[in-house]
């Protein structure tokens, strides 16, 4: 079961953040499983193999994410 977990990451698209240690918030493409790469946020350890609790998104969930978040008055 938990033998079998791999990932990988296909692309870095950025870090948002700077957390404790050298922990990052990172958008990555990240492939799970074997299985086509998605958008994910989550932090990551300096060595990229660990990681925290995160967010994985399609394409299409992506651009519904970005529509939503224009939408919002930030200041």
């Amino acid at each position: 079961m938990a033998d079998d977990f791999t990932f990988e990451i296909t692309q870095n698209l950025g870090a948002i953040s700077e957390g404790k240690g050298g922990w990052n918030l990172e958008l990555n493409m990240v492939s799970w499983g074997g299985r086509p790469a998605k958008y994910d946020i989550r932090s990551w350890s300096p060595d990229h193999q660990k990681m925290g609790k995160g967010l994985t998104l399609t394409k299409e969930e992506l651009v519904s994410l970005r529509k939503t978040l224009d939408t919002l008055n930030i200041e």
